[in-house]
């Protein structure tokens, strides 16, 4: 008998692209049928088929609270009374502009989107607006959306012009994106050597979320400003995972390093569609109606989205104590998962930076795209799931970071070390049985 899953993905494929309106949702990266999911209360999901499993997803994100938070519904409830949208400015968005400002100083002005994805567009066009030149460095293995300038992949080195890695991107918007290697200052200096005067930014994530969790290593995102700072370029945080997560003010305040533009997305909007880009306001200023680079967005700053992202915020801006939470509880879960990866003999590299964690199956330490793509992918197709079996869910992607929230307690946590220590007895007989 097919489950209910089941036959809403077939039933989905008939009208949507592959059943989905996100890639990642597929489980193309683990196989199998994807899992359509019901309700969500802290960090617990409900599937369509009545079970329930503890998330490790957070909706990618935002969910740092947990999922339903009491506060969050509220404010969406009470907006929604007083329309959907207007199309027109409100209050909210300057008390939800005064918020962000106080959470992240060096954000002077900011300007609110509707998803991260446009936030980094928007960003790329206002520091190439901003300087006059034309070229952007971005790292491999770091997403920032689905914008032409950013679905480019290195070709043999450092130094090789980027190639269109999705139809539909044209060789010239190619041409102006230069790939580095993350965590590598010499691809950086070489890549400004070779285009010199001609780099309008360079935009990173400054805790890589997208090849997994990747932290920068040290002294990496100092010398990255720098150099931004001795060539006259625009550095770009991508914070859309990070900000607001990893502390207060973002990776820029838990690393001390401070971009000139940063782009956010998924927390500021409590979990609904948003996003924003700020930074300098002498970069600002040349977003228009002030300056002549166009932006513009009917949906931006609606005022449900903001009402819920203020509610969300205010809790993390006045309760510093959920991330001395979030921290010990990452911290927690990282070293018992490396225990029990011990105790099995498995290979593996665990990353963790306060509340975002990865586990890759290789021997390698993994600082980089290339260490990160050396992790068994069949072996975490095996463990993802014998671990949905047992009622955790995790990103359905070796490739992607996990994400804890304030109500993932002790108990849940020990409970998913539990299944861990289960699943890996489970894996390690199929897998050897397949190799």
């Amino acid at each position: 008998m097919l489950s209910k899953s089941k036959k809403l993905f077939e039933r989905a494929k008939k009208f949507i692209p592959g059943g989905v309106n996100s890639p990642a949702r597929a489980f193309k990266s683990v196989g199998g049928t994807p899992v359509f999911f019901e309700k969500a209360k802290g960090s617990f999901l409900t599937d369509v088929d009545g079970n329930e499993y503890i998330d490790y997803v957070g909706s990618w994100g935002p969910m740092i609270l947990g999922h339903a938070h009491p506060a969050v519904i509220k404010a969406v409830q009470d907006a929604s009374f007083n329309s959907t949208s207007f199309g027109a400015p409100t209050e909210i968005e300057i008390r939800m502009a005064e918020l962000v400002q106080g959470m992240v100083p060096n954000i002077e002005k900011v300007r609110m989107v509707n998803s991260g994805t446009e936030a980094c567009m928007s960003a790329i066009r206002v520091a190439r607006g901003y300087t006059g030149r034309e070229k952007v460095i971005k790292f491999e293995g770091n997403y920032h959306g689905h914008g032409d300038s950013f679905l480019i992949k290195a070709g043999s080195g450092a130094l090789t012009l980027g190639t269109p890695s999705s139809p539909g991107v044209t060789q010239g918007t190619a041409k102006d994106t230069l790939i580095a290697d993350y965590n590598s200052m010499e691809s950086v200096e070489k890549l400004i050597k070779k285009n010199k005067n001609e780099i309008a930014a360079v935009i990173l994530e400054p805790v890589s979320g997208n090849m997994g969790c990747v932290p920068p290593t040290e002294g990496f995102l100092e010398g990255l400003r720098e150099l931004c700072n001795i060539n006259e370029i625009v550095l770009i945080f991508d914070e859309v995972m990070t900000g607001f997560r990893v502390s207060r003010g973002g990776a820029q305040e838990r690393y001390n390093v401070w971009a000139d533009l940063v782009t956010f997305g998924k927390v500021i909007g409590g979990g609904l569609p948003v996003g924003a880009f700020g930074g300098k306001e002498e970069i600002m200023n040349v977003v228009s109606p002030d300056g002549p680079v166009y932006q513009a967005g009917t949906l931006s700053g609606n005022p449900i989205a903001m009402h819920a992202g203020y509610a969300l915020l205010n809790l993390l801006d006045r309760h510093p104590e959920y991330y001395v939470k979030l921290e010990e509880r990452g911290e927690y879960l990282a070293k018992r998962l490396r225990a029990v990866f011990n105790q099995h003999n498995i290979d593996h590299h665990l990353n963790q930076v306060g509340s975002m964690i990865s586990v890759f199956f290789t021997s390698e330490v993994v600082t980089d795209f290339k260490t990160a793509n050396t992790t068994d992918q069949e072996f975490f197709r095996l463990f993802f799931h014998e671990m949905l079996k047992r009622g955790i869910y995790l990103p359905p992607s070796p490739f992607e970071s996990w994400f804890l929230a304030t109500t993932h307690n002790e108990e849940l946590l020990d409970r998913t070390i539990f299944a861990t220590d289960e699943a890996l007895g489970t894996v390690k007989l199929k897998y050897e049985s397949k190799n």
